[in-house]
């Protein structure tokens, strides 16, 4: 990772880029002590994140996360502050940062930010790449003005080769209903929201379990015949988790008597996510 470090005080800048190179595998590209000077530098340069002072003496860190994050949306912001005050962190969150770190700086504390704010740009970057591979493969199956409208779930389930299922349809009208009411699936009413009683329900979720298995048997069997495939087997860990789809190839291969277990609400959640990936 590329990381870009502002702050008036050079004795901080010095500890958090010595803490960023000992016990990370990153770089510090950068480090200024004038907010404004960053600002230029950080609208032409390949930065990751970036680890900002709060209150600086020309350009607030606040104002510098607005204006990098109209030129740069992707990159991500760290607060560095020894402010409490609750309005301003929140003012800081809604302009765009993901954590804060409090000052005098703690060694621990800054660990543990940069190794979730790390984790959180690798997932997306997964996201991206796995929505990009199901877009190719959507436009290889479609006509161009067809692939401009083809939904991205369902394109999903047919690179798994599930759209024979019966609960494939139930699938796509379920994450269509969490995308319209913003909700995962352990948030969404069934009952409700489709107007189901609750065998119905126990119907509807029992052939998505049963189409979500042949999902994952799929991808099973083509990471067994092709073990060096990274988008899909990035697809296939997001969707259902590394520990059962190593499970479901080891029971294809004859090597354990069970195969993977599926979760619905992993799969229908993963499936939602790859729709707005591309987009972020």
């Amino acid at each position: 990772m590329r990381y870009y470090i502002v702050d008036d005080d050079q004795s901080v800048m010095y500890v958090l880029q010595n803490i960023i190179e000992q016990n990370f595998d990153d770089e510090v590209v950068g480090m200024n002590d004038h907010s404004t000077a960053a600002l230029k530098e950080l609208l032409v340069r390949d930065v990751e994140i970036v680890l900002v002072d709060l209150l600086m003496p020309d350009l607030s860190g606040i104002e510098l996360v607005k204006q990098v994050k109209k030129v740069k949306p992707n990159t991500r912001f760290i607060m560095i502050s020894k402010v409490q005050d609750s309005e301003m962190r929140a003012k800081a969150y809604q302009a765009g940062i993901e954590f804060f770190i409090n000052k005098p700086i703690n060694l621990i504390e800054v660990k543990t930010v940069l190794e979730k704010v790390e984790q959180s740009l690798k997932m997306a970057s997964q996201l991206s790449s796995i929505s990009q591979m199901i877009n190719n493969f959507n436009q290889q199956s479609t006509s161009p003005s067809q692939s401009s409208q083809a939904d991205q779930a369902n394109a999903t389930l047919k690179y798994l080769g599930m759209t024979s299922e019966k609960g494939t349809t139930d699938i796509l009208q379920v994450v269509s209903l969490m995308k319209s009411n913003g909700a995962n699936y352990r948030n969404l009413d069934l009952t409700a929201t489709m107007g189901l009683n609750e065998h119905e329900k126990k119907v509807i979720q029992q052939r998505m379990r049963r189409a979500i298995k042949v999902g994952l048997a799929n991808a099973a069997n083509r990471l067994i015949d092709n073990p060096y495939d990274e988008q899909l087997s990035d697809l296939a860990n997001s969707l259902f988790g590394y520990e059962n789809v190593h499970s479901e190839m080891l029971f294809q291969q004859g090597k354990r008597k069970s195969g993977g277990r599926i979760t619905i609400q992993r799969f229908l959640d993963g499936l939602a996510d790859l729709g707005t990936a591309g987009k972020n």
